[in-house]
């Protein structure tokens, strides 16, 4: 018997939030870095230091946090302790970080769907790459009229212990829903880190707006175009 979908998973970046991660990232480090710099640290050894722990992120394994992952690294290479740069992150996301938004061209709410779909019943989570902590999360969720109460679940690098493109971070998904995999939609942007979530029995939908396809896949081989269109051809 088939299972009926209940669960929608959303991407954020370039998903829900019409931007590139090429122009995010540019736009997010500049501003992270006239934030901590001026603390006394050198910039390359900054750069060095966040790159490094992003990659720690990506490459975790599941035995940590992907936040324990970023910084056990980040601490090391810039000589400081975490508890020196904490509150300083904290408040960076909820104020500086707002600035971001300047990359976004096209001012949208998202309101109406997300309200829509709670409605009709769907579990809905946000499936953001977990390399950010809530509150940067929540302030990128503003930028389209929402905010993380909207979601079931919000994948963040305090609770979790993978990140995409690992089919273990949508396995923990699943299991952190109590889950089938049948029973999920995931709705994303990029054809490596969303897609495949179909090695686990998730169908996917391709967002084509600000599409992400560095390994030329075949985009015909998902269901795409606008989120409209998507979410129409699965649900």
């Amino acid at each position: 018997m088939k299972e009926k979908i209940n669960t929608i998973l959303f991407d954020l970046d370039g998903t829900l939030l019409p931007i590139y991660q090429d122009e995010f990232i540019k736009s997010y480090f500049s501003r992270l870095a006239a934030r901590i710099l001026p603390m006394g640290f050198e910039k390359d050894a900054f750069v060095k230091a966040i790159m490094a722990g992003m990659e720690a992120m990506i490459d975790n394994d599941g035995t940590r946090t992907n936040a324990e992952a970023f910084w056990e690294i980040f601490e090391r290479l810039l000589n400081v302790d975490r508890e020196q740069l904490m509150d300083m992150f904290l408040d960076f996301y909820k104020n500086e970080f707002d600035e971001v938004k300047e990359i976004v061209t096209e001012r949208i709410s998202r309101r109406e769907m997300i309200d829509n779909l709670r409605e009709r019943g769907y579990t809905l989570v946000l499936a953001t790459n977990p390399m950010f902590p809530i509150e940067a999360v929540a302030t990128r969720l503003a930028w389209i009229q929402l905010s993380p109460e909207d979601f079931s679940l919000v994948t963040t690098f305090d609770n979790c212990r993978y990140c995409k493109p690992s089919v273990e971070y949508f396995q923990d998904i699943l299991s952190k829903l109590n889950k089938k995999a049948e029973e999920c939609i995931m709705i994303g942007n990029n054809t490596l880190e969303d897609m495949i979530c179909e090695k686990i029995g998730i169908k996917a939908g391709l967002v084509t707006n600000n599409l992400e396809n560095k390994n030329n896949y075949d985009i015909n081989q998902f269901a795409h175009g606008t989120i409209e269109e998507v979410l129409k051809a699965l649900l």
